[in-house]
């Protein structure tokens, strides 16, 4: 029902009561029937100026505590409305209309007990709240939005409804009012028991995840934020008056590639992408801290590629790039990735996340493979949807050299989540 319509109607709706009780009291005569009509007139009067009063002409402005968050946080909104005429307002209802990006509820680690069911963490969100203005020239309602998911979310508008206190007037306009609200993937802890490393002393592979060879130092520098402090030569810092730390022989870290498999197939249980995409984060900061240098991937609608470098920015952008991306229908995963692995000419430690294990996929990563390529496969499924393919697929690229880690919602919920590479 358009505005102007409701407007006319409740308009022709109040002149016809105001006729029939002139009428009345014309015909009928008598106390009774003139008080009658005497008694509505003020209401009348109220009601006709509650029609041509201009709701469309107030103030409305949202406000909110914080506009960056990580995923299962909340935000404080805070709706102010200013008004120039203080007409006598019974009541009004401030109602948010909530994008679809939010019907979800993200409870962090917890929502993965529902890695089976994941639609029970969809629930569709509704913000009213109602106010007696009467007088008042300014007012302000308040409330809070919590377990944000992921995503890059918009506010777009506020609907405001008022009326009489009879129902014959309602009034209602919707102001454009936009706030964004940025929610950032979680980073997991994450514990990689094995790791491959290459030293310099030799091309011995070694799995220990040892950031330093602290048994023979090789010099000293100046004091760095993070260095420890046993690290500290006293001697050399007493000399200069400035503190110096020792510089030990250091572990070279095979360079790391990790890819994000953001391709869509029939039957995607997209709670399982959401740990795909907490896992590939927590893995980049978790090799990070290592002091290796780790590179990301995203294969999906476009390829995004964060070159493997050390570049404080770059953990930044991979995080947009991870807040705001979703599954692709337009490619398939392990043709993509075929593409990739054919331009690539670097020796990267790769380690794929995925969700879904095909006959395709394990001929392409036999084929990277006996590229001389390390591969980690990392399968991120609820234990009731592994089908009896992805099965034999696990299976057959276990024997064939290449470790799958499996993470199902037995280790998902957990606090922790260990990657065995092996």
């Amino acid at each position: 029902m358009t505005g102007t319509f409701r407007f006319v109607r409740s308009v022709i709706l109040i002149f016809i009561i105001f006729a029939v009780l002139y009428a009345y009291a014309m015909f009928q005569g008598g106390f009774t029937s003139w008080f009658l009509f005497y008694s509505f007139l003020p209401i009348f009067l109220y009601l006709i100026g509650l029609s041509f009063y201009p709701i469309s002409k107030w103030k409305i402005e949202r406000k909110m505590s914080k506009h960056v968050v990580a995923t299962g946080e909340g935000v404080s909104v805070s709706i102010r409305v200013d008004r120039k005429l203080p007409f006598p307002i019974y009541y009004c209802i401030l109602e948010e209309l909530i994008p679809e990006t939010l019907n979800r509820i993200d409870t962090r680690h917890a929502k993965y007990q529902y890695l089976e069911q994941p639609n029970k963490l969809y629930q569709a969100r509704s913000v009213k709240k109602i106010v007696f203005p009467w007088f008042k020239r300014h007012f302000e309602v308040t409330y809070d939005l919590e377990q944000l998911p992921r995503g890059n979310h918009t506010l777009p508008a506020i609907r405001v409804k008022t009326g009489d206190i009879f129902g014959l007037v309602k009034k209602v306009h919707i102001y454009q009012v936009r706030n964004e609200v940025v929610v950032y993937p979680v980073e997991r802890r994450v514990h990689m028991v094995e790791k491959m490393n290459s030293y310099e002393q030799g091309s011995i592979s070694s799995f220990a995840m040892n950031l330093k060879n602290t048994n023979v130092a090789t010099g000293v520098r100046e004091y760095m934020p993070g260095d420890r402090f046993s690290w500290i030569d006293w001697k050399q810092t007493a000399k200069i008056n400035h503190v110096m730390t020792k510089e030990f022989e250091q572990e070279k870290s095979t360079d790391t590639l990790i890819i994000l498999d953001n391709c869509y197939y029939e039957g995607m249980n997209l709670l399982a992408y959401e740990a795909s995409i907490e896992m590939s984060i927590s893995l980049m900061d978790n090799i990070r801290k290592q002091a290796s240098q780790v590179g990301f991937l995203s294969i999906g609608e476009s390829t995004v590629s964060f070159p493997v470098k050390h570049d404080p920015a770059k953990m930044e952008w991979i995080r947009k790039h991870l807040t705001d991306v979703y599954p692709s229908t337009k490619y398939q995963f392990p043709r993509k990735l075929k593409d990739e692995m054919l331009k690539m000419t670097n020796s990267f430690y790769l380690v794929i996340v995925t969700t879904h294990l095909s006959e395709e996929l394990r001929e392409t990563l036999q084929h990277v493979r006996v590229r001389g390529k390390k591969l980690l496969i990392i399968f991120i499924q609820a234990e009731s949807r592994i089908s009896p393919m992805e099965h034999s697929v696990m299976l057959e690229l276990r024997n064939a050299g290449i470790p799958v880690c499996l993470l199902t919602e037995k280790e998902l919920v957990t606090d922790r989540i260990e990657v065995n590479a092996i």
